[in-house]
């Protein structure tokens, strides 16, 4: 694929990836950092210490976020420092 960009199953991704940081971008823009928690069959994402951004600018903290499966454009993993940043 081009731009280094490789699509794979989500979900051994996502069990790889509990506790960790990921970003999870939404279809209509909004992006969210945060740990992941957990996550359902249905692959809702279940994130703590979620920040929101929209447009690459942080609107701020909202904590413990729920995102239904059927929002997320894409889920990548990010570096945990990045989350303090």
């Amino acid at each position: 694929m081009a731009g280094g960009i490789v699509a794979i199953n989500p979900k051994p991704f996502l069990e790889s990836n509990k506790g960790k940081a990921l970003l999870v971008k939404l279809k209509w823009g909004q992006e969210y950092k945060g740990l992941l928690q957990s996550f359902d069959s249905y692959m809702n994402i279940l994130l703590a210490n979620a920040e929101e951004y929209m447009d690459g600018n942080s609107c701020g903290m909202l904590g413990e976020v729920l995102i239904r499966c059927n929002n997320v454009l894409y889920i990548r993993e990010i570096d945990e420092n990045l989350m303090e940043e």
